[in-house]
């Protein structure tokens, strides 16, 4: 009797198994014909994604103005119109700024151009110098660095370009967001008498330490990439380096990335610093230096903590694989989804060993 139930058991594994086979491949068959309507449902739940991850890192200040007994109109309204305010003082004092330095940029490009290219010439007589199997090694690094610099910039114009075709759709994102903070507690009710009974408890426990992993870990980081920030522009305008601004502004927003993000940040105002003297760069070196250490040592500690507790090698492949696949806004998602797979792997082997 015993022999008989391992053998229908396993015979019903294998069943089970053969129909996910046939259904995966069925996927792989059909892939052509789903990509286009996968783009169209993509275009129509991505304002609805947005505005959810925003509505998300508000609710916490939401929840914090309503237990000083706000309501919570009065208090979504409020933040509302502080982001109004901000965005105000934004266009009126940030947008010129924002302009003067890009027509600076473009008055001052040609000249420093002559002035790298110069720089160039200076040391082609250096590399003509250098033996024969580091000349080529060099020429291969500059292919390279050529063929990486053009891949990124047709990245960049593809972005730009989806973001200005996308803007009429994202007109309705402050609305939902709206909507969503106003009825976040029918938001949980609904999903939570929509959940089986025998789950709910076990997604409860699995949305709570994704919601402590992931959203402790996304608002910490913006909070320390406006501190970076705001330490980058005093520094790099104290200084004298040309453009603080979009440079500060630069280094706070690629800050957001774990490791590479500080080198990434730190190249455009080294640059800059450089085309005026070298003392002008190594001041900028130390200078960005020190906000670094600052950032790894007070802001960072203070603000995010030990939220992912990831090891770093997990840490650099996430980012490796979202630069692959999502170029600029893959590095930025790499890690939080990498803390939410952990989590869910976490979950996904405590229950089977409840079963």
């Amino acid at each position: 009797m015993r022999e008989r139930k391992q053998s229908f058991s396993f015979i019903f594994r294998t069943l089970h198994l053969f129909i996910w086979l046939l259904i995966l491949y069925a996927f792989f068959v059909l892939w052509p014909f789903l990509l286009p309507i996968l783009h169209v449902v993509l275009k129509i739940i991505t304002p609805l994604l947005l505005a959810g991850l925003f509505a998300y890192i508000l609710h916490p200040l939401i929840d914090g103005l309503h237990q000083w007994r706000l309501p919570r109109i009065v208090a979504i309204l409020l933040v509302f119109g502080l982001f109004l305010v901000v965005l105000a003082l934004a266009i009126i004092y940030g947008v010129p700024i924002f302009i003067r330095q890009v027509q600076d940029v473009m008055q001052v490009l040609p000249s420093q151009v002559e002035r790298v290219m110069d720089l160039v010439h200076s040391w082609e007589d250096s590399v003509e110098r250098m033996p024969l199997f580091l000349r080529d090694h060099l020429d291969d690094w500059s292919d390279e660095l050529i063929i990486a610099s053009e891949k990124w910039l047709d990245r960049l114009e593809t972005g730009l370009i989806a973001g200005l075709k996308s803007i009429p759709s994202l007109v309705v994102i402050p609305f939902l967001v709206f909507y969503f903070l106003k009825d976040v507690s029918l938001i949980k009710k609904t999903v939570w008498y929509l959940t089986p009974v025998k789950w709910r408890k076990p997604l409860a426990l699995y949305g709570r330490d994704v919601n402590h992993t992931f959203g402790s870990y996304i608002r910490g980081q913006m909070l320390v990439a406006a501190g970076v920030a705001t330490l980058s522009v005093i520094g790099l305008w104290l200084i004298g380096v040309p453009y603080s601004a979009l440079l500060g502004l630069f280094i706070g927003a690629t800050n957001i990335i774990p490791y590479f993000g500080a080198i990434i940040g730190m190249v455009p105002a080294l640059i800059a610093a450089l085309l005026i003297s070298w003392d002008k760069a190594l001041y900028t070196l130390i200078i960005l230096a020190v906000i670094q250490q600052i950032e790894g040592n007070v802001l960072s500690p203070l603000i995010v903590g030990k939220t992912l507790h990831l090891h770093p090698l997990f840490i650099i492949l996430a980012l490796l694989v979202g630069v692959e696949l999502g170029g600029i806004l893959g590095l930025l998602l790499a890690v939080p989804l990498l803390a939410v797979l952990k989590v869910t792997l976490l979950h996904v082997r405590q229950h089977f060993q409840n079963d």
